[in-house]
């Protein structure tokens, strides 16, 4: 089932009101876009952005054909494209009077559990993980198979903080010699070697962080969050907000350091990143990790 992450909290900071336009620029399963389209009602419009073809063409479906939708699908104008494009994307659609965007940089449960991409050390896949196959060749396997131990070793440390970055990253090298890696049961196998026994056993699965430092590589995400974040401080008017949802400590850094570096045009809106209540976390434990930031363009 698909919850949107911190719905309450964006919907307090953004507070969208009746006829006011906004961005979802991570539209996903639409969770959020459908909270922001109930509040915007009659004529308020979000402009929502989806990267994966797959699941655009999914959600369109449901759009048409679920009644939750009913009432708001003339409200909303889907787009398959990436949030680096916002700029030209905002001027195609002659979108005007934006009063929030939004980023959820999460990973959408669709890709979890429907995707068949790689995206979970839970599911025996094909090492994938791309969005957008048609934007980018790159793919978790070529990484695996085809990178330095050295540039390995640099991602998981610099995009996942794996403290056996060094050892994972030999045992890769290692194991492609003997037989190319190419599913996601293949790795985990890999990391449970390369790591010590109690590492099995913490909170957070000891895969974890390799698929994260993988995924990010192969979509670039870092470098597009800051491309993003740049075009819409430019899209917005004064008063219009931006608030993005991290799920892990290198796109929170940047996110901070943007709204920072920008204070003579942002007034911060969250001194400290506002984490998910007890209960949220309780009912979807994917929601345990996220951070919102939220700051308003003076």
């Amino acid at each position: 089932m698909h919850f949107p992450v911190l719905s309450k909290e964006i919907i307090d900071y953004l507070d969208p009101k009746p006829n006011e336009n906004f961005i979802d620029a991570t539209f996903g399963q639409g969770g959020h876009t459908l909270k922001i389209l109930e509040r915007t009602k009659p004529k308020g419009k979000v402009l929502a952005i989806e990267i994966d073809p797959e699941l655009y063409e999914k959600m369109r479906k449901e759009i048409r054909n679920k009644k939750e939708w009913k009432e708001k699908r003339e409200r909303l104008i889907l787009v398959n494209s990436s949030f680096t494009n916002l700029k030209e994307i905002v001027k195609r659609e002659k979108f005007e009077n934006i009063k929030g965007i939004l980023f959820d940089l999460g990973l959408s449960s669709w890709h979890l559990e429907e995707s068949k991409r790689g995206f979970t050390f839970l599911k025996n896949e094909p090492l994938n993980m791309r969005y957008d196959g048609k934007i980018n060749e790159l793919t978790a396997k070529d990484i695996l198979n085809k990178w330095s131990k050295k540039e390995i070793e640099r991602i998981l440390k610099e995009y996942a903080q794996e403290r056996f970055a060094k050892r994972i990253s030999e045992k890769i090298v290692k194991e492609r010699k003997e037989k190319k890696i190419e599913t996601t049961f293949q790795l985990v196998q890999i990391i449970k070697k390369a790591t010590p026994k109690w590492y099995h056993f913490k909170r957070i699965h000891f895969a974890t962080r390799v698929f994260l430092a993988l995924r990010i590589a192969v979509n670039n995400e870092l470098e597009n969050l800051k491309r993003g974040l740049e075009q819409a401080l430019e899209i917005l008017k004064s008063g219009g907000k931006i608030a993005v949802i991290s799920f892990h400590s290198g796109e929170d850094k940047i996110v901070k350091n943007f709204f920072k570096e920008n204070k003579s045009k942002l007034k911060i809106l969250t001194k400290k990143p506002i984490v998910p209540q007890k209960e949220e976390i309780v009912q979807n434990l994917k929601s345990r990790s996220a951070k919102l930031r939220v700051a308003i363009k003076i």
